[in-house]
Order: C-alpha cells, then sequence, then structure tokens
C-alpha cells in the first residue's frame, strides 16, 4: 500500500535528525489536496496528494503534533472535507478562515492554543506570500509546489535542524507531550 511505504520512508526521514519539530503546521489547498476548496462542493469526495496521509501518520507514530492554518474563504467545505477523509481528529488545532493577514493571525490562534513557540513549529504551504509572512514570526517554513512529499519533508526537516539551537526544542528521541484539541 502506497500510505504505508510512504509512511515507512517519511519515519526513516525523521529518524536522521537528532532535533525535530513539536509541531507541524500545514495548508490546505494545494498543500495537502489539490484543489481549492471554494471551487468544490461539499457532496464531492475529496482525495490528499499521494504522500499527505502518510507523512502524517509518520507524525503521528513520532508523537509530533499537527495542525492546520488555511485562508480558506469556504471553511465550512474544508472542514467537511476533513471529515470525510477522516483525518480531522488528526489535528490538535485547525485555523481555518478567510483573511489577508497570509495567516499571521492563523499562526498567533495556534501558539495561543498549543504554547508551542513559534521557533518549534515547521510550517508547509504553496503560497510564497505566506512562507515570507511566516517565516518573519520565527517559523521554519517550506514552499510546496505540487503538494506536501517526501522531498518537501526531508528539506523541511533539514531547515528545521539548521535553525534550531534552541533548548525548547525537544530532541528526536524524548517524548512530546499530546496535546488535547
Amino acid at each position: 500500500m502506497e500510505d504505508e511505504r510512504v509512511k515507512e520512508g517519511a519515519l526513516r526521514t525523521l529518524g536522521l535528525f537528532q532535533v525535530l519539530p513539536r509541531l507541524v503546521v500545514f495548508d490546505l489547498d494545494y498543500t495537502l489536496w489539490p484543489f481549492y476548496c471554494e471551487c468544490r462542493s461539499k457532496r464531492e469526495m475529496p482525495s490528499l496528494y499521494p504522500h499527505a496521509e502518510g507523512i502524517h501518520y509518520a507524525f503521528k507514530d513520532k508523537g509530533i503534533n499537527v495542525a492546520i492554518a488555511s485562508r480558506s474563504p469556504t471553511p465550512d467545505i474544508a472542514k467537511t472535507f476533513l471529515q470525510k477523509l477522516d483525518i480531522q481528529s488528526m489535528f490538535v488545532a485547525q485555523e481555518i478562515f478567510s483573511s489577508w493577514t497570509h495567516k499571521t493571525e492563523h499562526f498567533q490562534r495556534i501558539q495561543r492554543r498549543t504554547g508551542i513557540p513559534f521557533k518549534s513549529m515547521l510550517f508547509f504551504d504553496d503560497e510564497h506570500r505566506n512562507i515570507e509572512a511566516i517565516s518573519k514570526m520565527g517559523v521554519t517554513s517550506v514552499h510546496v509546489v505540487n503538494g506536501v512529499n517526501l522531498e518537501k519533508l526531508r528539506l523541511g526537516l533539514r531547515n528545521f535542524s539548521h535553525q534550531s539551537v534552541s533548548p525548547n526544542i525537544k530532541p528526536a528521541d524524548e517524548k512530546v507531550r499530546k496535546l488535547g484539541s
């Protein structure tokens, strides 16, 4: 099964790094799935990019929390799709709302909700303007073109590792406390 193969590859990649993020945040449109929610109907069955689910399960197995930051003008459709894909419970925070703030408000809410410092977060998004704005907050941010995949995961973890010299970052072998939603 493809998801299991991707999960094993992601776990091997995670195992290469001494320092891992405490929280990984994903955009939705063109990052986890190949479409814009506002161009779809709630009745449709959504699909994820091929590596997205396996990567999520690898984070779960490693005890790394995941969250969503999406500037969707149709949050009801996005939330319906997360339910249909049966992945909504995987996220410790879901900040899905329309905004002109380049997701800074989304990240402020995620930080308040989780208590995790920005420098302990890794973020994946398909829009350069979001990458630039969130990077300025201290979050390691990775631009994806065709969705999150194992190559972008390696890049993100490598960048995170290079930027992490803080005692607030948990070593890879230390248990990370699972946050409640």
